[in-house]
């Protein structure tokens, strides 16, 4: 099975590899900070970790541009609970842009992956990971699932400029984000080198980055930013092809501000109703996140980025309330990547399948420390391959550990493939 599913990758490999061959920035240099400098015709875009384009008066423009990120990954695991698997964790982003007239900018983002192919239909191995349902209908335990494959966004934007940064943005995306929770994971600096989505992904933190149907407006004044968006809260199946549409039913609020060009923080709520198709019973959950990011230039040229996360939710998985946190760093320099993640965040027994509690829908704490080294190993022009590896050790409260047998260790080693390009037209 490992084998076919490297050679199913082959091409995409090649097609990421063959298009990020041009001239333009490195993978790690477009990507090393977040407080990147945009140019005079560019506004740096929270959500999706980038410059984008802004219109200005007798300056049009035209613009593709491409970003890729792949993860070819071997797990080992503590028995009995855990396993060994091959497993590709991917995504990639196709933006196709235009300027009409001094102060539009009309914008195509298309965000896929191909994980519904390769990752195990068990899905990739992460002890105490949850969330969605296998093609037998039990849910993925110790696993994180696919992302819905090929289509994880699609989003048409309208960004109308009001000064040199300050703008409005109108979007509609059949399947795109939700304003709310922190940066998503695969879109900051300190999660993109880590090839495991956090275990608070489903807890307050970046589920919302996978919505249905999402009508969402921004404004940003100097270094205040508002979202606004209302979607439909029912989260799509990670195992269908397909892009369903449903009437708005769902909102979001989120505030970004800027406080020093190397510090900014988000505060966020949601209201999401009907978010699991499995649980018609569920009528609603509230989704709450506060993230703090910063970065910094150290002594020989040393940068590090880090990211403080706390999410929220209630209701979800019949739980009154669930917290998850999580502190993220990434420390580089040339050619050498040192990333960590310390999370701290609540578990129920029933959500773990572990027996024999008379309170199963509690939410009991659960830590997670991950150490992970990256070596860039070669380059063609934008695009690079490295090889990496992390080891996570995993601490339980006293009545989880029989069902793990103690306190579980797990590794993963990895080639990562990845890089941005963009194209004036």
């Amino acid at each position: 099975m490992a084998t076919r599913r490297i050679v199913f990758f082959i091409p995409y490999l090649l097609l990421v590899t063959g298009i990020l061959a041009g001239r333009g920035q490195s993978f790690a240099a477009e990507n090393s900070s977040l407080s990147v400098q945009c140019g005079d015709m560019e506004t740096w875009d929270y959500g999706m970790g980038m410059c984008m384009p802004m219109a200005m008066a007798g300056m049009p423009m035209k613009m593709i541009m491409f970003h890729g990120n792949s993860f070819f990954m071997e797990t080992l695991e503590e028995k009995p609970r855990g396993r060994d698997a091959f497993s590709v964790p991917d995504m990639f982003m196709l933006d196709v842009g235009s300027s009409v007239g001094d102060r539009h900018y009309f914008n195509l983002d298309f965000m896929g992956t191909a994980e519904l192919w390769t990752v195990p239909n068990n899905g990739t191995p992460e002890f105490l990971q949850i969330g969605e349902n296998q093609s037998n209908g039990i849910p993925f335990l110790d696993a994180q699932h696919p992302h819905s494959s090929p289509v994880m966004g699609l989003t048409l934007s309208d960004t109308i400029s009001l000064s040199a940064q300050d703008h409005v943005k109108f979007s509609f995306a059949p399947r795109g984000e939700s304003t709310d929770g922190p940066i998503a994971f695969m879109h900051r600096p300190t999660g993109m080198v880590n090839p495991d989505a956090p275990l608070g992904h489903h807890i307050g933190q970046d589920v919302g980055h996978i919505s249905s149907t999402v009508l969402a407006g921004l404004i940003r004044l100097a270094n205040t930013t508002l979202e606004l968006s209302t979607f439909n809260g029912t989260e799509p199946s990670p195992l269908s092809v397909d892009l369903p549409m449903g009437t708005p039913n769902s909102y979001a609020t989120r505030l970004t501000q800027q406080f020093t060009a190397h510090d900014f923080a988000m505060i966020s709520g949601a209201y999401v109703k009907s978010p699991e198709p499995s649980e018609p019973s569920l009528d609603h959950v509230w989704r709450y996140s506060v993230s703090v990011y910063d970065d910094r230039e150290l002594a020989n040229g040393w940068m590090l980025s880090n990211a403080l996360i706390w999410g929220l939710i209630n209701g979800y998985d019949n739980a009154a309330a669930l917290n998850s946190f999580a502190e993220e760093f990434w420390l580089h320099r040339d050619a050498h990547s040192v990333w960590g993640r310390l999370e701290e965040l609540q578990r129920t027994p029933n959500e773990l399948q572990i027996p024999g509690f008379g309170d199963a829908d509690t939410g009991r704490w659960v830590t997670a420390a991950t150490m992970g080294y990256t070596q860039k190993m070669s380059s063609w022009g934008a695009a690079e391959i490295s090889l990496g590896g992390s080891v996570t050790k995993d601490f339980l409260p006293g009545d989880f550990q029989s069902a793990y047998s103690g306190n579980p260790v797990s590794g993963k080693i990895f080639v990562q493939v990845g890089g941005s390009q963009m194209w004036n037209l």
